[in-house]
């Protein structure tokens, strides 16, 4: 059976629209005329959708939307809860459905459930979903499916995706202060050089007096705000979106990822970012039984940085060929001593699993403490420079009604 998605007139000619299991389009529209609705059209729920009415047939992709880590978190802390209830899984996916607010979202469950009935594994059912549920994801839940010990494993993605989602939280909540101050940086400063500066430096100007140096240059500054103020900002947002274009050549993206691991601040928090995101992934990967070198490529795609990410691929081709992760790891030269002396224990003890998560947890401590680092140093760099502006601008409105008075007094 598939789900489909339905738009259509009921007896009194209102649009009404909802979801319904059925083995073809045909059946859906005969479930429409026996509730006497018309059908307007019917859609077939996969990663594309197909969208079917009277006269033609098309496809058209899910408008970009894509579950998000609470998302994502909530889906399987709900489905580990039921399963590890002994709940079979299609009736666990019926009622993580149902729980579902959103739409789309039930749609895409009931469609993963609708596979299921069918025969497929979970994981080879949530495969049809790539978009929304990430190779990472799906392989752990097949290896769970594999070992028996789905419930496990899921209650392992859940924390996972719970811990994910408080460190986007408070990264968010983190920058969200100096980005506001930033934002006020720039409104105010517009704001001087296009309302307030024109209309003070007018009075000196008339007075034909001889202006200081600072003086001109705001004048100055002001002058070509106003009048290009427009090209500025269009030039600006042309240059975010040609280096956000040039980005996506992997080459380019290649060598701006190498170059920015060796800025002296923001280098190191790039390192300790995306090892942390790797050592949690390659984590939870081993402790879900997925074998070591199908886990460190899975672990690969989670980072974020190019580099790490080829050297974390090439350590998993050293490991292909006999090498241990300890030396595989440690030929990159970007992972922490820390780390790969922990990582070392593990294989030399048997432990690697625990070793692992050890090792992520200490990446995410790490992590926390540098971010609240620069997060300390951006807030007081973003208000003295703002002080300095506005020092500035003071200075040369003031520097002129001083020489003023000084002449009228002399």
């Amino acid at each position: 059976m598939a789900v489909f998605e339905y738009r259509a007139l009921n007896a009194q000619g209102k649009q009404q629209k909802g979801t319904h299991e059925a083995d073809s389009m045909r059946q859906v529209r005969q479930f429409l005329r026996d509730q006497s609705f018309t059908p307007l059209s019917i859609i077939a729920v996969n990663e594309k959708k197909q969208i079917v009415n009277t006269s033609r047939q098309w496809k058209i992709p899910f408008l970009g939307r894509k579950l998000s880590t609470s998302q994502l978190a909530l889906f399987t802390r709900q489905l580990a809860t039921l399963i590890q209830a002994a709940m079979p899984i299609e009736e666990a996916l019926a009622a993580v459905a149902a729980q579902q607010e959103k739409t789309w979202i039930k749609n895409i469950i009931l469609s993963v459930r609708s596979q299921v009935m069918e025969g497929f594994t979970l994981a080879k059912s949530l495969d049809a979903f790539p978009h929304h549920f990430p190779q990472m994801y799906r392989a752990t839940i097949s290896a769970g499916e594999y070992t028996g010990h789905l419930d496990k494993v899921l209650i392992q993605l859940a924390d996972h995706a719970e811990k994910q989602n408080q460190s986007k939280q408070k990264v968010q909540l983190a920058l969200l202060y100096p980005i506001i101050l930033i934002l006020a940086s720039v409104g105010i400063v517009s704001f001087l050089l296009g309302y307030v500066v024109p209309d003070i430096i007018k009075v000196f100007i008339d007075s034909g007096q001889d202006l200081p140096v600072i003086t001109q240059l705001l004048i100055s500054a002001s002058e070509g705000f106003q009048r290009w103020w427009t090209w500025i900002f269009s030039l600006l947002a042309l240059l975010i979106f040609a280096v956000s274009r040039m980005l996506t050549y992997p080459s380019i993206r290649l060598l701006w990822h190498t170059r920015l691991l060796g800025l002296p601040l923001i280098g190191k928090f790039s390192k300790t970012f995306n090892t942390a995101q790797f050592a949690s992934t390659l984590s939870i990967l081993t402790k879900s039984g997925v074998p070591l070198v199908e886990a460190l490529g899975i672990s690969a795609q989670v980072v974020g940085n190019d580099k790490i990410k080829e050297s974390v691929l090439d350590a998993a081709r050293q490991v292909r060929e006999g090498s241990s992760l300890y030396r595989s790891l440690k030929n990159s030269g970007y992972f922490p001593p820390l780390m790969l002396h922990m990582i070392a224990s593990g294989e030399s003890t048997g432990e690697l699993d625990s070793m692992l998560e050890r090792t992520a947890q200490n990446q995410q401590t790490e992590l926390e403490s540098k971010m609240a680092v620069m997060v300390g140093l951006l807030e007081p760099l973003v208000l003295v420079i703002m002080g300095g502006i506005v020092l500035l601008v003071v200075l040369a409105i003031l520097l002129p009604i001083l020489n003023m008075n000084t002449l009228i007094s002399g």
